[in-house]
C-alpha cells in the first residue's frame, strides 16, 4: 500500500505549494483568455524592451494543460530532495528553497545569455522573438542534481510518461520533450541541466541565508521596478486586440458597423489619444519552457 498523498504533501511542503501556484496560474490564464503574449518571456521582450517581470510570470505559467501536468508530475517525483533532511547540507525544505531560487535566476541568466549570443553574433535573429513559459527549467535543474547526488530508488518519472534511471533522467527527459514536444524550449531545458550540474557540484554551497535574501531581494526589485512599463505595454497590446475584434464584428454584423466606426466618443482609438492600428499583426513563435 502506498503512502498516503496527504503526508507526503506534508513532507514536501515547498514543492506542495509551488504545484499549487502553478496550478492556480493556469486556471487564471484560461480562465481569462491570457497566453504567451501576455505572460511569456523573450529575447526583445526582456532584454530589448527590459520587461524583466516576464522571467518571473514566464517561470510559473503554463498555457497547455498537457505542459502543466507533465511539469508537476516530474515536480512531485523530486521532491524526495525535501524528505531527506537527514543527509545534512544540500537537502531538505531550505535548503531545496535555497537552490530553487539558484534555479531560477540562474536558468533564466543563462537562456538570454545564450540568446543574446545566437542573436547578435550566430545572427539568428528569429530566437529574437521566440516566447516561452513554464517551469521546466527548474524540473530539468533538480532533475540533474538528484541524478548527480543520487535518489533512494534508483528511478526517476520521466514526466509521468516512463520511468528511467535516475543518472539518465535529464538527458532522457531532454530526448523525450525533443521529439514529442518539438516546439519545446531545447535551450531553456539544457540551461536547466547545466544549472543542475553546478548546485550539484557545491558551487553555491556558499549560498547562506543572508546571501539567499540578497539574490531574492535583487530579482524581486529587478522584477517589480520593470513591470509599470511592461504592463502598460501589455494594456496596450489588449487594447489593439479589442480593436481588431470590433472591426471583425463589423464586418460580419453591418448593423454594427456604426457603433464602431466612431459615432460614439473615443470609438477607434487608445486610450491617451492615439490612433488605433486598422490591423493587429502579431508575429510570435511560442516555446514551452
Amino acid at each position: 500500500m502506498g503512502r498516503p498523498l496527504l503526508l507526503d504533501a506534508w513532507e514536501r511542503p515547498a514543492t506542495t505549494v509551488v504545484c499549487c501556484v502553478c496550478c492556480a496560474v493556469w486556471w487564471y490564464l484560461n480562465s481569462r483568455g491570457l497566453g504567451y503574449e501576455d505572460v511569456g518571456v523573450s529575447y526583445r521582450k526582456a532584454v530589448r524592451e527590459r520587461q524583466l517581470w516576464r522571467c518571473v510570470t514566464a517561470s510559473f505559467s503554463h498555457v497547455s494543460f498537457v505542459h502543466l501536468l507533465f511539469n508537476m508530475s516530474s515536480l512531485w517525483s523530486l521532491g524526495v530532495v525535501e524528505q531527506m533532511g537527514a543527509k545534512g547540507a544540500g537537502w531538505g525544505t531550505v535548503w531545496y528553497l535555497r537552490y530553487t531560487l539558484v534555479m531560477l535566476v540562474g536558468t533564466m541568466a543563462l537562456v538570454l545569455a545564450t540568446t543574446h549570443v545566437l542573436v547578435r553574433y550566430a545572427k539568428l535573429d528569429k530566437y529574437d522573438r521566440v516566447t516561452s513559459v513554464g517551469y521546466s527549467c527548474v524540473v530539468f535543474g533538480w532533475m540533474t542534481y538528484v541524478a548527480v547526488k543520487g535518489a533512494p530508488s534508483g528511478v526517476l518519472s520521466l514526466f509521468g510518461a516512463a520511468r528511467v534511471p535516475v543518472n539518465l533522467a535529464p538527458f532522457g527527459s531532454l530526448l523525450f520533450t525533443s521529439l514529442v514536444v518539438p516546439q519545446a524550449s531545447f535551450i531553456g531545458h539544457l540551461a536547466g541541466i547545466v544549472t543542475g550540474y553546478l548546485v550539484a557540484w557545491d558551487a553555491f554551497k556558499w549560498l547562506d541565508t543572508k546571501a539567499t535574501s540578497l539574490l531574492l531581494l535583487g530579482a524581486v526589485a529587478a522584477a517589480a521596478g520593470t513591470y509599470r512599463n511592461g504592463s502598460n505595454d501589455s494594456a496596450g497590446f489588449r487594447a489593439s486586440l479589442v480593436s481588431e475584434r470590433r472591426s471583425v464584428v463589423a464586418s460580419v454584423f453591418p448593423f454594427f458597423r456604426k457603433a464602431t466606426s466612431g459615432d460614439f466618443a473615443g470609438a477607434g482609438r487608445r486610450l491617451g489619444g492615439e490612433p488605433a492600428p486598422s490591423r493587429l499583426l502579431v508575429s510570435v513563435e511560442s516555446a514551452d519552457a
